[in-house]
């Protein structure tokens, strides 16, 4: 059977969906997007996601074709038509079609995106393995809590990664590390604090870190949000990312270097459990 995706008020086959060659994502990467993981079909932290993209857009001056429940409603059908029961959701709005020219358009209708992809994040085999993240310059522009669509950098290094036998990339500016190439990145202490760098125009402001911090919080678990270095990282307990197509996914190798003993450790195997516990608790209660 066809993917199902969604294009600008339709359902429709993927090989049957068209974007004009004018439209500005295209010309200008002049867009915004998210990602959202479906556990059990049903849409995980959706709310949260749905408020960032309010926020990105706005920061953008694209008007919002939807309200969150237009928005909702809208995602849950594709997930129904593509009979999705675990993987990831993608939509992307971008300011729309015109010629092109680096001012805004005066007149023209955001292009709305959504298509889902099927894939195992419960028992990814990577969560029992942990992965391998290689550090490379930070090389973006300085607005990155925007989750725009211009994500050469980021394309780069991950690229990167993959060609040094790492499944991820940490991204290094002024000696700290800001945050992966698609996830949030985060240490755990000797002593046992979870080390995560604080929001600001730097990172972007991650769902599931969101997430992940409330439950670590009520858990009672030492948090510090403050900025860590690479050489610390390469020191610590454990390392961990979050992201909505991983949720929480155990680092053991950073530049080569084992993290701890190289395996995935306690804490963040709980942090997994936590988070999966919460994850199926909504997909049930939908």
């Amino acid at each position: 059977m066809s993917r199902i995706v969604f294009l600008n008020g339709s359902f429709l086959p993927a090989e049957q969906a068209r974007i004009p060659v004018m439209d500005r994502g295209f010309l200008f990467g002049d867009g915004v997007y998210e990602g959202m993981g479906v556990l059990g079909g049903r849409l995980i932290d959706n709310e949260a996601h749905l408020v960032r993209l309010e926020r990105s857009l706005g920061e953008v001056r694209i008007a919002n074709p939807y309200s969150r429940a237009e928005w909702t409603s809208l995602e849950e059908e594709l997930v129904r038509r593509n009979g999705l029961a675990e993987g990831f959701l993608y939509l992307q709005v971008t300011r729309g079609v015109a010629e092109r020219d680096f001012l805004f358009p005066k007149s023209t209708e955001p292009t709305v995106l959504m298509f889902t992809q099927a894939k195992s994040i419960v028992h990814s085999p990577a969560a029992e393995t942990g992965i391998s993240v290689i550090s490379v310059p930070d090389l973006r522009w300085k607005r990155r809590d925007i989750k725009s669509l211009s994500l050469l950098a980021q394309v780069l290094a991950k690229q990167a990664a993959v060609e040094a036998g790492a499944q991820e990339a940490w991204l290094v500016e002024d000696g700290f590390v800001t945050e992966g190439g698609s996830s949030s990145a985060f240490i755990i202490t000797k002593a046992g604090s979870i080390v995560v760098r604080p929001l600001s125009h730097a990172i972007l402001p991650g769902i599931t870190r969101q997430s992940t911090l409330a439950l670590a919080q009520e858990t009672g678990l030492t948090i510090e949000e403050r900025l860590f270095t690479l050489e610390e990282a390469h020191d610590a307990a454990e390392a961990f990312l979050t992201s909505a197509s991983n949720f929480v996914l155990p680092i053991v190798s950073i530049d080569g270097r084992p993290v701890g003993n190289g395996k995935p450790g306690p804490l963040t195997r709980r942090l997994r459990e936590l988070y999966l516990g919460m994850a199926g608790a909504s997909a049930e209660a939908a």
